[in-house]
């Protein structure tokens, strides 16, 4: 695939709410997630490790109430869409969040992906 097909494909799931789909589907094996600087925790590793933080975000959640995802703007070997989602955590109650998300193809694989948004 590829990067325009990545980054479209990844939308397409987001946006009907198949978010692990995406790990599966368009996510090298050993891709890596970057969460801003001084998160703890905020280096993530494989296919398999991002898989479980996205289960523990699920199992945290108790209601979304929106969730919006932008088209890519697409570059040679990148993509990037910005998303909002507004919820309600177990953890923390409701919030709003909104972040750029950067994401890196190589070889028809998405191998890297940060996000940045307000701490």
């Amino acid at each position: 695939m590829t990067t325009e097909q990545i980054a479209n494909r990844l939308v397409e799931l987001c946006r009907s709410g198949q978010f692990d789909q995406c790990y599966h589907e368009l996510f090298h094996q050993n891709a890596v997630a970057h969460e801003m600087e001084g998160v703890p925790n905020g280096v993530t590793k494989g296919v398999d490790a991002l898989l479980a933080k996205s289960k523990a975000f699920a199992e945290d959640m108790v209601e979304m109430h929106d969730f919006s995802v932008s088209d890519p703007v697409i570059a040679p070997g990148f993509f990037c869409v910005n998303m909002m989602i507004d919820l309600t955590k177990k953890s923390d109650g409701r919030q709003r969040a909104e972040e750029l998300c950067l994401y890196q193809v190589k070889e028809g694989k998405i191998v890297a992906e940060r996000f940045f948004y307000e701490m």
